[in-house]
């Protein structure tokens, strides 16, 4: 079966946010030496790619999010040749690299906007979104999602420009061939160096209406004024839909190369929004991010409204992909925490991810079970967090430094980290992760090999068990000839199961209470609180 494994279908993919995993050279930043030198680390796992947020060139208002030289490594994570001979190592021990694709807008201080800025006949001032005021007001009432109105006065040239985020993050205009040529040009520069995909940030804000209308507004109080918006006029236009498919085109151009979106729907976690970017499963998105996990809380009936519904919305030719944590929101295990049971917690919510029908996405440190940085006020540098604290934290609390070891700076770092060290990191490190058999780092590293080993969990088909208890979420993966049976219990008390249609005989092939190897007939059991069992049928 190896033989038409894809390594971004049927693999594990990890998720670096390169600021806070290693620092090499002792500047308190993380760079791409230092993922060089974790590779070993990484492979260990058995990942089969990483996936790097923004690397490029970028003064860095949004920490990598605003580029202003896309064939360009930013000095702070390295040189040129640093990301080469990553791409090679990592290659060598059969990961995949996945760049961060930031082109629903570009720095303020990119060649590109600085020429589209110099005056109104410049040949590239349609490459970005410029509009002439009414009346002294803004072109319209749309909000940015860092603050204030989205357009910003140039009194140069007497217009204003949209930026959706910051306002030295100006939103490009796809609907120019030209600049839509120019981005594929940035694209196939880096598919020839060799990297293996692109996940591409708010990929669904790309095209806006052409006719600029207003946004309606919500109903009911928001923090951000941007949430008080409906957005229907700045994001999820049906012309984005052909661009993607050209996109594809291109990639498909290339061996196994892939694409993944982020898709930011209102509310947050909309699988109906994030299905449609697949397309018919083989000409838009390879994956599409259905952010419903991360707004889903700890119950294993509200697991399961969300699984049933998202694997049904996946086209016939098409893969979902899972995610519990990411560098835009609170990590998961802080989300699920309950006291004495979080740790148990984080058990179960990594067995579900690793055994769902599709591509599991791991944020570095939620295979330690790091927690949330808890930042004071002074400490912030999110520019979301700066705006809006208290009312919002910020993304800084999820992006704090990886916890190596119990030494100072958690091992990440020789000097004073750009982020404050979690106190909590002499407990929760890799090392001290490394040497207890019953972490949970090493229960995701068995995890991973025996889904790497079993057909029915890497590339079979997903049906739900029917005679679970409120508290258990049960589910088969199955091939033509293979079945596992998979059942969570989320609560703190026992519960009996009885799954219905499974009879024969059925082994343990891994669990966090019965012995592996042992024998049920049928799948009547008993669960202990917190328990995951997955089964095999043998007969």
């Amino acid at each position: 079966m190896e033989t038409d494994r894809l390594w971004w279908k049927h693999g594990v993919l990890y998720q670096i946010y390169p600021r806070s995993f290693f620092d090499s050279n002792g500047d308190g930043i993380g760079d791409i030496p230092g993922i060089t030198q974790k590779l070993d680390y990484i492979a260990a796992l058995g990942v089969d790619g990483i996936w790097l947020s923004p690397i490029n060139t970028s003064p860095m208002y949004d920490f990598g999010y605003d580029i202003s030289d896309y064939r360009a490594i930013d000095p702070v994570f390295g040189a040129d040749g640093d990301f080469q001979r990553l791409i090679e190592e990592a290659h060598a021990r059969g990961i995949r690299i996945i760049m961060d694709l930031v082109v629903n807008h570009t720095s303020h201080l990119h060649p590109w906007f600085i020429e589209s800025r110099a005056s109104k006949d410049n040949p590239k001032r349609d490459w970005y979104i410029w509009r002439d005021g009414i009346n002294g007001e803004p072109p319209n009432n749309w909000m940015a999602a860092f603050g204030g109105r989205a357009w910003e006065w140039d009194s140069e040239t007497g217009q204003y420009y949209l930026h959706s985020f910051l306002k030295e993050q100006p939103d490009v205009n796809w609907r120019n061939e030209r600049l839509k040529k120019a981005i594929f040009g940035e694209i196939r520069y880096w598919l020839d160096r060799g990297v293996d995909g692109f996940r591409l940030d708010v990929v669904n804000q790309f095209v806006k209406d052409d006719r600029f209308r207003s946004n309606p507004f919500t109903i009911g109080p928001r923090p951000r004024p941007y949430d008080m918006q409906r957005h229907l006029y700045d994001r999820n236009r049906p012309e984005l839909h052909g661009i993607l498919r050209e996109f594809r085109a291109l990639l498909d151009r290339y061996h196994e190369r892939m694409s993944v979106g982020e898709i930011n729907a209102e509310p947050p976690g909309d699988p109906v929004l994030a299905a449609s970017y697949l397309g018919s499963g083989d000409d838009e998105l390879h994956l599409a991010f259905d952010f419903s996990l991360l707004f889903t809380k700890w119950s294993a009936r509200r697991f399961f409204e969300v699984l049933k519904k998202w694997d049904g919305l996946i086209p016939a030719k098409g893969w979902p992909c899972y995610v519990l944590s990411n560098h835009d929101q609170p990590r998961a295990i802080s989300r699920y925490a309950s006291g004495n049971d979080t740790m148990k917690r984080a058990k179960v919510a990594a067995a579900m991810l690793l055994t769902l029908r599709g591509t599991p996405f791991i944020y570095y440190g939620e295979e330690i079970g790091m927690e949330n940085g808890r930042l004071r006020r002074k400490e912030i540098v999110d520019p979301l967090g700066k705006k809006y604290w208290p009312f919002h934290p910020g993304r800084d609390p999820e992006r704090t430094p990886m916890q190596w070891d119990s030494s100072p700076h958690a091992g990440f770092s020789a000097a004073a980290p750009w982020l404050p060290i979690n106190p909590d990191y002499r407990e929760i490190n890799v090392e001290r992760s490394l040497r207890d058999p019953g972490s949970l780092l090493n229960f995701y590293k068995e995890l991973i090999k025996l889904r790497r080993e079993k057909p029915a969990l890497n590339r079979g088909g997903w049906r739900a068990a029917a005679g679970m208890t409120g508290d258990v979420l049960g589910y088969f993966r199955e091939t033509e000839r293979q079945s596992v049976f998979v059942a969570l219990n989320f609560s703190r008390a026992t519960q009996a199961i009885a799954a219905t249609g499974s009879d024969g005989i059925w082994k343990a092939l891994f669990s966090t209470h019965k012995p592996s190897g042992d024998c049920f007939s049928g799948l009547r059991m008993k669960l202990a609180p917190y328990e995951v069992v997955i089964l095999e049928r043998i007969g």
